[in-house]
């Protein structure tokens, strides 16, 4: 890794300078946040600040949060050390709000933000081979306008298909503790709330995905199957909506995660991968 001096860094797309992490509200494409925006310090706050927060808020409280000092710690070493090949660039070094629809018919929950990934790029599976493999399947079935997700200014819009992450810091070895999972809940609680009423289909990306997903479902009121529904890939579980028929709810995916190990080893292919976000797809499209 290259040393950042702490000088100013051209940003990849405008060329406008920043210093690694970005403060919020000074310029950065697609940045939620201001200066103004208050800042959750610990869990009590992200429970205080979540609460009764609206979408934009979420997204703007997100990325300023600060409750986990660990992982504010290791986000922030890492946008100042950077990796040598992106030494040239500023670093977001800030946690990743969802993104895409505000009204989604799909909800694609994954694990947390890549150290030199979204951390750098500051959208959520945007700027390592994780995302490059997601983000081209979602366009080979519809669902992403390009299949490229490089940078916040890229144009990329997503199609009724919104992306959040469980934990919203990139952790070392890509591993946050339960209690880091769990102070960050909040704000994916309230954030799946928010989409709840329009999102038919979850497609969680890996076994952590997955328990996040029937977590959160079962904090909201869904019928969770019992015994708990196994994670596979291609697996589906049912989660009945509060006070619903049976069929009135959301349809869980499992899908491998998109990492390298398992792109590389052929655990996860592309048609793999291509068939369970077809399938999504194909059951957010269905009428009723």
């Amino acid at each position: 890794m290259s040393t950042d001096p702490g000088g100013l860094l051209p940003h990849p797309a405008t060329g406008e300078l920043f210093p690694s992490p970005v403060p919020p509200g000074t310029g950065w494409p697609g940045d939620p946040a201001d200066a103004t925006t208050p800042v959750a310090a610990s869990p009590a706050a992200v429970r205080r600040l979540a609460r009764d927060a609206g979408l934009h808020d979420v997204e703007a409280g997100v990325s300023v949060c600060r409750a986990c000092p660990r992982l504010v710690r290791w986000r922030e070493d890492v946008a100042h050390a950077k990796r040598a090949s992106f030494a040239g660039e500023p670093y977001w070094g800030r946690p990743i709000p969802g993104f895409g629809a505000e009204h989604p018919t799909i909800l694609v929950v994954g694990l947390a933000p890549a150290a030199n990934g979204a951390n750098r790029t500051g959208r959520v599976f945007t700027g390592d081979r994780s995302g490059d493999w997601l983000f081209a399947s979602l366009h080979r079935v519809g669902l992403a306008t390009q299949p490229t997700s490089v940078h916040a200014d890229d144009g990329l819009e997503l199609v009724d298909t919104r992306l959040v992450a469980t934990v919203r810091c990139a952790p070392p070895l890509n591993k946050p503790t339960p209690e880091e999972r769990d102070t960050c809940a909040p704000w994916l609680d309230r954030e799946v709330a928010l989409v709840a009423d329009s999102v038919r289909v979850v497609v969680a990306l890996g076994s952590f995905g997955w328990d996040a997903a029937l977590r959160t479902y079962r904090r909201a009121g869904h019928v969770v199957p019992v015994p708990k529904p196994r994670f596979g890939h291609g697996a589906e579980a049912h989660l009945a909506r509060p006070g619903g028929a049976h069929e009135d709810g959301v349809t869980l995916l499992g899908c491998y995660h998109p990492s390298q190990q398992n792109t590389f080893t052929g655990k996860l292919t592309e048609p793999m991968l291509d068939r369970v976000l077809g399938r999504a797809a194909a059951l957010a499209r269905m009428p009723g």
